[in-house]
């Protein structure tokens, strides 16, 4: 069976919506370094990887929201499919304080190579999807750590991260405040735009709405908590999507 560098889901669900999780899968092809990256498995594990939990959690809200849902086969260490193609940061050497040992000497000859075999057919096939509605609003899903080797604590459970398009944040965001019952970060812990990532290209570029939600790793790390957690969000991503069109 040949490699598959993305996967969807209800590509026929009629919603406006189309949910994506860029950061799905810790997933080593095996055209790539024989299939590792020379990472202990503990590591590979970690946020430096992929976007733990990230893809049930957004599997779930594809299903409530009755939604198309794509999402990715490969690691972010193997190319990351956030970031244009430009991006200094789109290989990887140095995350989070641990060395890749299959990216330190990588150089343009293996990034074009990579990009063939992952981080393009993801894109076409993301803008194909995207493309199919007028109204498409996009919803990107991804999870934060808790801490960084040298960052502080985070204490947000949810963050709403948008660029210079706040027609669903804005309303999004007063939506989880109102339900009192957690820290919800706006643009943190970072910002939500970075020119070229996958929000610029294939929303932002089009006009099209957008949102990008990111839940804190260690809250959606069950079945059972990525369930709780889309039965929380699905009402209140959709009240926020009927207010932007408003």
């Amino acid at each position: 069976m040949s490699y598959q560098p993305f996967f969807i889901e209800g590509a026929d669900r009629p919603s406006q919506w189309l949910v994506t999780c860029d950061h799905a899968a810790n997933t080593v092809p095996q055209a790539v370094n024989g299939g590792t990256l020379g990472l202990e498995e503990a590591d590979m594990n970690r946020h430096i990887a992929y976007d733990v939990g990230a893809a049930g959690l957004a599997a779930e809200l594809a299903r409530r929201l009755d939604a198309p849902f794509i999402r990715t086969n490969f690691s972010r260490l193997v190319i990351d499919p956030n970031r244009g193609e430009d991006d200094p940061t789109l290989l990887m050497k140095l995350y989070d304080g641990t060395i890749v040992p299959a990216n330190r000497h990588a150089g343009a000859e293996e990034l074009e190579r990579r990009m063939e075999l992952c981080h393009r057919p993801y894109h076409a096939a993301l803008e194909e999807l995207a493309a199919r509605r007028d109204d498409r609003a996009i919803l990107a899903i991804h999870s934060f750590t808790p801490q960084l080797r040298a960052g502080p604590p985070r204490p947000w459970k949810v963050a709403v991260l948008s660029g210079p398009d706040r027609r669903i944040a804005d309303p999004l965001v007063r939506g989880l405040a109102d339900l009192g019952t957690f820290e919800v970060g706006d643009n943190e812990p970072y910002s939500g735009h970075l020119p070229g990532d996958s929000i610029d290209r294939h929303a932002l570029a089009h006009g099209r709405l957008n949102i990008l939600v990111e839940l804190r790793n260690d809250l959606i790390g069950t079945t059972a908590a990525q369930r709780d957690w889309a039965d929380t969000l699905a009402p209140i991503l959709d009240a926020a999507l009927a207010e932007a069109q408003l």
